[in-house]
């Protein structure tokens, strides 16, 4: 296996003290981050609309995670897919390729967000219901008389969690690293713990993308009573960023090139 490289090794380290900083301060769960831990108030990723948004935000997110096993994925494929690609570009290149595709995330994320809030934000318009906006946003609650007939909760509460829930994670970011390795190393082979045998590169990254973020990221999560809390769209997001950015290397002879 390839020894870690200084720039993957310095995205260790930060990623790291991150989450022993949120850990230190407290309201921190195994399986799940709590958004009324201050880190989290600061440095997770809001709806732009909300009062708890930063700008910093965009790029400070990418180092926060919300449990254990989140951290030790994203950090295990860095540690994993970034070494490698950090060998044949070298550390700028690598890093610049890194953060783009984490902040190509944040935009494909936050523009789904943004087009589930208006469509809630547009169905309480048309109810008359938009003096309850505000307090909706809030509490999730509103007060009225007589219930519109055609109320949909189901919009509403996307609208909800689209304003009130924020995002952590290096997954954007990793999601690239993948697709730039299946680029450069098409014929890699690949495997899960759960899927013994090996897949090349080439196939195994479209095929997890379609079966695990592209069935939950457009179905949504509440699918068969499933709410994983995950950001597939983040996931695609920075995926799409990778790829983008491998292709217009790749035609313009760029992917040769290190930066030192």
């Amino acid at each position: 296996m390839m020894n870690i490289t200084p720039v993957v090794k310095q995205l260790l380290i930060i990623n790291i003290l991150f989450f022993i900083g949120t850990f230190a301060l407290g309201g921190f769960s195994v399986e799940s981050f709590n958004p009324y831990n201050p880190a989290y108030k600061i440095l997770a990723l809001y709806f732009p609309e909300n009062p708890d948004f930063n700008f910093w935000q965009p790029l400070t997110h990418m180092f926060m995670h919300g449990g254990f096993a989140h951290i030790f994925f994203n950090m295990f494929a860095l540690y994993s897919f970034g070494s490698t690609l950090e060998h044949f570009w070298g550390g700028k290149k690598f890093l610049f390729f890194y953060i783009s595709c984490g902040l190509g995330a944040v935009l494909l994320h936050l523009g789904v967000n943004f087009y589930t809030y208006n469509v809630g934000l547009n169905h309480l318009t048309e109810l008359g219901l938009e003096n309850q906006v505000q307090n909706f946003l809030k509490t999730g609650g509103m007060s009225f008389s007589v219930r519109p007939p055609n109320l949909d909760e189901g919009v509403l509460q996307n609208m909800f969690l689209a304003y009130n829930t924020p995002v952590v994670g290096a997954s954007g970011a990793i999601y690239g690293l993948l697709v730039a390795f299946a680029f450069m190393f098409p014929n890699a082979e690949l495997a899960l713990m759960f899927i013994p045998v090996p897949i090349k590169a080439k196939f195994f990254v479209p095929i997890w993308m379609l079966l695990y973020d592209g069935f939950f990221g457009i179905l949504g999560n509440s699918f068969l009573g499933i709410n994983s809390g995950i950001a597939h769209f983040a996931h695609v997001g920075g995926a799409l960023t990778g790829f983008l950015m491998m292709w217009y290397w790749k035609k313009n002879q760029f992917n040769r090139n290190r930066w030192n």
